[in-house]
């Protein structure tokens, strides 16, 4: 969708939708966020929803649903084996992938598990341009380990690249010539790379990484969970393909890989999952993990009602008026935080607006977590819920030392038709206001750490009273109410 262009005043982004169903929020008093973030363990990942005013921490199953799917809801087919519901789903993602065999499964962290207990073994090598943390916990999980080859310019937080998720050709080469292909587990594309800042790939990149593998028989893995903001940037961006429609670019890139999967919390604004395999010979040596570890092959773990929804879903995440609202309202966020001095992520990229903690909380050592700090103190702040993608998010090396990501940030996601373009610009304040004051900001340590994926249930501490301090200054410019 292009841009709605105002008579009177700068454009702004328009949402392509009308609202009909509404849920209250409720912003709590500052004292009490408080209370919450400290019962929390500093941790917005254990805070109660009702306790959030605007819960930004992802948009993983959290979209707003259209009313067609809604609707589509009433005519599932709620039989264990042979469900009808089933039998559409795998039709339309036919339809649109061009592949034939579906794996159903409950998520995109299941489908990664029985891909990577299919393929990993012991000191194999899985080449990714990127890792999300449950693509490479499965890996490691299992005694394999992770290549992530994007290139360097990829990880500069500021810059005008376009595809700033492409992998790096020469370092795919080498990795294979070095390792072995026989130790290569396979070659896995995220479009987009979710953990720097949502930043998409091109189709020419993804073409020519896929020929390469195929050179070498290589199996290639597409993770499609964020495709649909990854297509709008090719179609805008990429200039060989704006004259394409969403629907063939789809198809074209499906084409270039042998699995494709997906979350459909992300992908189909649902909640549930799939794996698309080729060859079906290899669909037939996967099914087993399907029945052994998430349920029956017409329903893997999801409820039908949500199957029907995603159905409706995939054929809505192939229109560009509707995959466009989310980049679009990202843009905006991004391009007035980067106004206001605020360090950002850019160009804008799909999932979310991302801050560059590492640049704004240079004042706070990596080992004390600058990005899970800043998350809490957002949430102090404002009753905002992001997400912390850091060192946090991370795993520590064999010895227990911190292993430093690359990237340091705060997720600030967008969930699809959820949020208003007031409460975007209440977000922008907050965190203008948090940079004026970061060095009233501290660091944060562990206090119960989880060996694996510690960012979703560990609890921390502040090191200080940094929280208190930050209060103060708050509740003098805002009162105690707000």
């Amino acid at each position: 969708m292009p841009q709605i262009k105002f008579y009177s005043r700068p454009a702004v982004p328009m949402e392509m939708h009308k609202v009909k169903i509404v849920q209250q929020l409720n912003l709590l008093p500052i004292r009490e966020r408080l209370a919450k973030i400290k019962e929390a363990g500093f941790n917005t990942f254990m805070l109660h929803n009702k306790d959030i005013f605007l819960d930004m921490l992802t948009d993983s199953g959290v979209n707003a649903m259209s009313d067609n799917m809604q609707a589509a809801m009433l005519r599932a087919d709620d039989a264990y084996a042979g469900s009808e519901t089933f039998f559409r789903m795998r039709d339309k993602l036919e339809e649109i992938f061009g592949i034939a065999n579906v794996l159903p499964a409950h998520q995109g962290r299941a489908c990664e598990h029985i891909i990577a207990q299919h393929f990993v073994k012991p000191d194999s090598v899985a080449i990714m341009n990127y890792h999300f943390t449950t693509s490479k916990a499965h890996v490691t999980r299992l005694g394999g380990r992770v290549e992530e080859l994007i290139k360097d310019e990829g990880l500069v937080t500021k810059s005008d690249l376009p595809f700033k998720g492409d992998i790096d050709l020469d370092k795919v080469r080498a990795c294979i010539e070095k390792e072995g292909v026989e130790n290569i587990s396979y070659l896995r594309l995220e479009a987009g790379t979710n953990l720097i800042g949502g930043q998409p790939m091109s189709y020419e990149n993804m073409k020519a990484a896929t020929d390469l593998a195929r050179e070498y028989g290589i199996t290639t893995i597409l993770d499609a969970s964020l495709l649909q903001d990854n297509l709008y940037f090719i179609k805008v961006r990429e200039e060989s393909m704006k004259d394409k429609s969403i629907r063939e670019i789809t198809r074209m890139i499906a084409d270039l890989f042998d699995i494709v999967y997906f979350s459909a919390r992300k992908f189909g604004f649902a909640r549930g999952g799939a794996i698309l395999v080729r060859d079906e010979a290899l669909f037939h040596e996967m099914e087993d993990l399907v029945t052994m570890f998430e349920g029956f092959l017409t329903y893997g773990g999801m409820s039908v009602k949500e199957m029907e929804a995603m159905i409706v879903g995939f054929d809505e995440s192939m229109d560009m008026d509707v995959i466009s609202q989310g980049p679009q309202f990202i843009n905006h966020c991004v391009n007035a935080l980067d106004s206001l001095g605020v360090p950002v992520v850019t160009p804008a990229g799909g999932l979310g607006a991302h801050i560059d903690a590492r640049q704004l909380m240079s004042h706070i050592p990596a080992e004390q977590y600058p990005a899970g700090a800043l998350t809490a103190a957002l949430y102090l702040c404002g009753g905002i819920r992001g997400m912390e993608r850091g060192t946090m998010s991370e795993e520590r090396n064999a010895d227990g030392s911190e292993r430093i990501a690359s990237v340091e940030m705060i997720r600030l996601a967008f969930p699809r038709r959820v949020f208003t373009l007031s409460q975007t610009e209440y977000v922008i304040d907050r965190v203008k206001w948090l940079c004026d004051h970061k060095d009233l900001i501290g660091g944060l340590r562990f206090v119960h750490e989880p060996k694996t994926l510690r960012f979703f249930t560990g609890k921390l501490e502040p090191i200080g009273d940094w929280p208190e301090k930050l209060m103060e200054a708050y509740i003098r410019d805002f009162g105690e109410d707000q």
